[in-house]
């Protein structure tokens, strides 16, 4: 038999908790409708008014393009548009960060090539956008070792971004 004690102080606390369980179950429609208003006028901005947005409104940036990234949207879209035929490894909008994965022509099997574009400000400038590329030959004995690469492989790159970007904020600007 239970001791009398420890008895009385279960049935209490189980008798407060189900009266805790008790009360008003029904939502109206104002009620959904006002708690939505709340969540949409309290989200807002994470990291500031240059950041991405989490909720919030759907206004445009200065970047142009659209809210969603931290970098300008027109260098992110551009520097995927040109390096399209290479497989992504990574691709982080909110650092601004593309990185593909080593890819070899069918012209060449002997080389292969990896690409990583560094988008560095919100605005469209041609020293917003920094480009790496590495590049591998095979060897004899089958080991893939680094080699240099022009120069000017590196800036025909960068150009091909900043030209591609100039005309999706062109079109941009017309469409509007």
């Amino acid at each position: 038999m239970m001791p009398k004690i420890p008895y009385l102080i279960l049935v209490l606390m189980l008798s407060v908790l189900v009266s805790g369980c008790t009360g008003s179950t029904s939502v109206t429609e104002d009620d959904i409708e006002s708690r939505h208003e709340l969540r949409r006028k309290s989200a807002g901005k994470i990291f500031g008014k240059d950041a991405f947005t989490w909720g919030g409104s759907n206004k445009k940036n200065d970047a142009g393009g659209g809210v969603g990234i931290a970098v300008n949207s027109f260098l992110w879209r551009a520097s995927l548009d040109t390096i399209s035929f290479m497989p992504l490894s990574s691709a982080d909008p909110f650092g601004g960060v593309v990185i593909t994965d080593w890819y070899t022509t069918p012209d060449s099997p002997r080389e292969r090539l990896k690409v990583q574009v560094y988008i560095l400000d919100r605005q469209l400038r041609s020293d917003g956008l920094r480009v790496s590329v590495f590049r591998q030959t095979l060897d004899d004995a089958g080991a893939w070792i680094q080699s240099t690469v022009n120069e000017q492989t590196i800036i025909d790159l960068e150009n091909a971004i900043l030209t591609r970007a100039r005309q999706l904020r062109i079109s941009s600007n017309g469409a509007q």
